[in-house]
């Protein structure tokens, strides 16, 4: 007698096969590589820590293991941003406290970091560099100095700052100074009443900390009236001292052009006495230049500005000073001494 075949329970068995396969398959551990993450410093108000001079590492190659669900929901989370994956190290946790250089075993770190932790069930094979090097300064509190500067980076001179002085974490070594960036909208503000403003310091590039407080600061109404001109084709002169003129030496200017044409602030009397006289610019060559002979060298030129304006705040530079690339060429072979001298 043919029996006859159950065909809905060979499909259940084939549905619940599959089944298992899919879940052993999920189970088993999978490797995703995170191409690029970054890490930073927790601030510490007593520590200035940075990664060879860098305010921020990179963390490359990053392995993570686990089960295929969980690496295939993290991949998917890491593509959308719906997983983070930044990295913060806090050095007292790392027991860096202390002025110095550290090391910092990147591999041991991701592994107890509880960015890689939140993940659930991953683990850490591999990364890329495995050491990195930590400078940590520790750093003191002193009473700073404030200076003031507009949105161009061109100093300005408050009629007062109340209080003079700022409390702040610095270098034990430090002579640096609190600052304040004074907008134009500020800086009008500031004449009519005050303005309020938080100073800072910038320890190392992109180390900036703010004061813990604010301080209020007051323009005289004249302050800061100044015009916005360009000077094209000043006048350069060149100052040589009477031992290199007298070794018959001259100076030859590789930009000239460049040098030549700047902005300044000033009221419009105190351009005119600017370009009215013989020479705006010096370029003043000590006699070390002569130990380089026929060499390009460079050096920073002046504006001479007239200084009965410079001590009324009546006119200032934009910007650094430009510098000189210039050559100390000898015209004529040095003065023999009168014979019988030595």
């Amino acid at each position: 007698m043919i029996r006859k075949i159950k065909f809905g329970k060979i499909a259940i068995v084939i549905f619940l096969t599959v089944l298992i396969w899919v879940w052993t398959d999920l189970d088993l551990d999978e490797v995703h590589t995170v191409p690029k993450v970054i890490m930073r410093v927790a601030y510490s108000p007593e520590l200035l820590v940075s990664f060879n001079g860098q305010a921020e590492a990179s963390i490359n190659n990053i392995e993570l293991k686990g089960p295929a669900k969980r690496i295939s929901e993290v991949r998917r989370g890491l593509d959308d941003g719906t997983v983070k994956l930044d990295l913060t190290l806090n050095p007292e946790r790392e027991g860096m406290i202390t002025t110095g250089s550290n090391t910092l075993n990147v591999l041991d770190f991701l592994k107890r970091s509880d960015e890689i932790k939140e993940l659930g069930g991953l683990t850490v094979e591999g990364c890329k560099p495995e050491i990195i090097e930590i400078n940590v300064v520790k750093l003191e509190k002193k009473s700073l100095d404030i200076e003031c500067f507009d949105e161009n980076g061109i100093p300005v001179t408050p009629a007062s700052i109340d209080p003079e002085k700022v409390e702040m974490y610095v270098p034990a070594d430090s002579r640096l100074k609190a600052q304040v960036e004074l907008t134009s909208r500020e800086i009008a503000q500031a004449r009519q009443s005050v303005a309020i403003k938080t100073p800072y310091v910038e320890l190392a590039p992109g180390q900036r900390r703010d004061a813990s407080s604010q301080v209020n600061i007051k323009m005289s109404p004249e302050a800061d009236s100044l015009i916005r001109y360009q000077i094209l084709g000043a006048s350069l002169g060149h100052t040589l001292s009477k031992n290199l003129l007298e070794r018959g030496y001259n100076v030859e200017i590789e930009n000239y052009n460049d040098l030549v044409s700047f902005f300044i602030f000033a009221t419009p009397e105190a351009k005119q006495a600017f370009e009215n006289q013989e020479f705006q610019i010096n370029l003043i060559i000590p006699d070390s230049a002569a130990k380089k002979p026929n060499e390009v060298q460079r050096r920073v030129v002046v504006l001479d500005f007239p200084e009965e304006y410079v001590r009324k705040n009546e006119i200032r530079p934009e910007g650094e000073p430009k510098e000189a690339k210039f050559k100390l060429i000898r015209l004529s072979p040095a003065k023999s001494p009168p014979a019988g001298t030595n």
